[in-house]
């Protein structure tokens, strides 16, 4: 498939449709030649037109437009309708790619619509089906509420552990297996608290307030208990721990847990823990290279409760390698039986850097009908248990242009995933491959400092992440902390 746009600032939103009906294809950026696939998209003086053709069909479309943002919605809707005749396919997002569907329905109540207008608007202009209008619905109400517990200097502390026991087969992060890393830890966590000083006396000058904790990956639990606690320790050491509303970690793997890392977890502050089993099926967690059983979740969940966390966390995820939909929801099930305080349901998304994806997705487990129905009997499963949808978000090459939606008993909210969706206020990060991103509300501003990438070159080139991170001073001279 070719296409040709003369307008290069609806580039990004034209590829996006064409990767909906096309996951796997490369779009080629060219004039399609006589008899091949491919359309010419234009906009020129308030008119956005159409010509193409797909198999031995062909079309030509034009309409006027007022603006800039509505010939992108009208270009995206033409090329949508064509390629959706084209191939029978329809999807439940409609033309909607963006990854905050609740930023765009913020968006239309900025602009003066009720909630009412702004969902209508999103059903029959963007092509948002009734159910997942009223999912966003439900979602953005219960998202907005813990998004108004943020102030002006709010900010969350986010510290990254890219390492792993093994790399799943859909992941795509910068992870590096722990048995091929180890001679890198220690370094990696010399750099990480010499960051963490450093951070802290940044947030203490600027006299930001603390909200939340987290401790991501990678998998965290694969350091060791004392590894742990010396990093745990530093956070308490610079940060006031006892004041911040939430402290996540990440022990996403069983094949990593152990009680004495709970321990010191649960002795550090930690309140949350993330337990994912993604599945409760021993096949499918072969497929996807983890090297641990079903009972081994279940066991660590019943460990977590044991020390005494009083928020546990577990992520599903459909559309697995070898999984069925009858053993997705088996895993849901099984699942709810446990009362787990947060989970978190995602689509399988196909990353470009995936072992799944090189593959071809021949091991798909199902199709994306099939998928659909997953997180259909998943919502009202959740919904009959007494959870709702707190936070939401889409990735790019989602199966079936899906979402993935954390669910929650009430007032069980996960803080910090509602801070950094919703871009709520800043977020101070550390590590490699950490982005901080700094939030002056007033201004409707968002700049972000990164760190390297990988754990080498944010051991080796430490001066230059210091030197990065005083952009932090700078923002917040540009754009002093509201009080």
């Amino acid at each position: 498939m070719t296409f040709t746009i003369n307008d290069s600032g609806f580039l990004f939103e034209i590829r996006n449709i064409f990767t909906l009906f096309y996951p796997h294809e490369k779009m080629e950026q060219r004039p399609p030649a006589r008899g091949e696939d491919g359309f010419q998209l234009c906009y020129d003086e308030g008119t956005v037109s159409l010509e193409g053709q797909v198999g031995n069909r062909t079309y030509r479309k034009a309409q006027n437009a007022q603006t800039r943002q509505e010939a992108e919605r009208l270009l995206c809707r033409m090329l949508y309708d064509c390629l959706s005749d084209a191939t029978g396919r329809r999807f439940p997002w409609g033309i909607l790619t963006g990854i905050r569907p609740v930023k765009m329905l913020e968006k239309l109540t900025a602009r003066g619509l009720t909630e009412a207008q702004a969902l209508e608007t999103l059903g029959r202009d963007y092509l948002v089906q009734p159910e997942k209008l009223s999912l966003l619905k439900e979602t953005a109400r219960n998202e907005m509420a813990v998004a108004a517990r943020s102030t002006p200097d709010s900010y969350c502390l986010y510290l990254a552990i890219p390492f792993c026991k093994t790399r799943c087969s859909y992941c795509s992060f910068v992870s590096h297996s722990i048995d091929k890393a180890a001679a890198l830890i220690e370094p990696y966590l010399d750099r990480m608290c010499e960051e963490l000083a450093d951070k802290a006396q940044m947030a203490k000058q600027l006299g930001l307030t603390l909200r939340t904790i987290y401790i991501g990956g990678g998998t965290p639990t694969v350091l060791s208990a004392p590894q742990l606690k010396r990093l745990t320790d530093a956070v308490r050491m610079h940060f006031p721990v006892d004041t911040a509303l939430e402290y996540t970690c990440e022990a996403g793997r069983p094949d990593t847990i152990s009680r004495d890392k709970l321990e010191v977890l649960k002795a550090a502050g930690v309140t949350r823990v993330s337990i994912n089993p993604q599945s409760l099926n021993d096949e499918v967690l072969c497929a996807i290279g983890r090297s641990h059983t079903a009972q081994q979740v279940l066991d660590c969940l019943q460990m977590a409760r044991e020390v005494g966390f009083p928020c546990i966390n577990m992520d599903l995820i459909a559309g697995l390698p070898m999984e069925s939909l009858e053993s997705h929801k088996h895993t849901l099930e099984t699942v709810l039986a446990l009362r787990p305080e947060n989970i978190t349901v995602h689509t399988l998304t196909e990353k470009r850097a995936s072992t799944i994806t090189q593959q071809g997705g021949a091991q798909y487990g199902m199709g994306e009908q099939e998928v659909e129905e997953a997180l259909r009997y998943g919502r009202d499963r959740l919904a009959e248990a007494g959870y709702v949808p707190y936070y939401m978000y889409r990735q790019k090459n989602t199966r079936g242009g899906l979402e993935n939606v954390g669910y929650c008993l009430p007032g069980k909210e996960g803080l910090y995933n509602v801070f950094i969706m919703n871009e709520t206020h800043s977020i101070l990060a550390v590590g490699a491959g950490a982005v901080t991103k700094l939030k002056c509300g007033r201004e409707n501003r968002i700049e972000r400092v990164f760190n390297f990438k990988y754990p080498y070159e944010y051991i080796d080139r430490f001066a230059e992440v210091k030197e990065r991170g005083k952009a932090i001073l700078d923002f917040y001279r540009r754009f002093p902390v509201e009080k």
